[in-house]
């Protein structure tokens, strides 16, 4: 699996776990979607992505998944 594709799974992921957690725990945990939202634009925007250099130091490279 290619960087790009992970995160993309662990941003989706992050949204519905946090769409879960505000409607079953507590409504405050809509925050962490907004969180998860503005990261994303920030990174289409700048190119930096904590995710990306997290998922890179666990041994996943860039480029095709294939």
């Amino acid at each position: 699996m290619s960087i790009d594709r992970a995160v993309l799974l662990f941003a989706g992921f992050m949204v519905l776990a946090s769409l879960a957690l505000t409607y079953f725990v507590h409504p405050g945990f809509v925050w962490l979607t907004v969180f998860v939202g503005a990261n994303l634009i920030q990174s289409a925007v700048t190119g930096f992505c904590p995710a990306a250099m997290a998922l890179r130091k666990l041994g996943l490279r860039p480029g095709a998944a294939f």
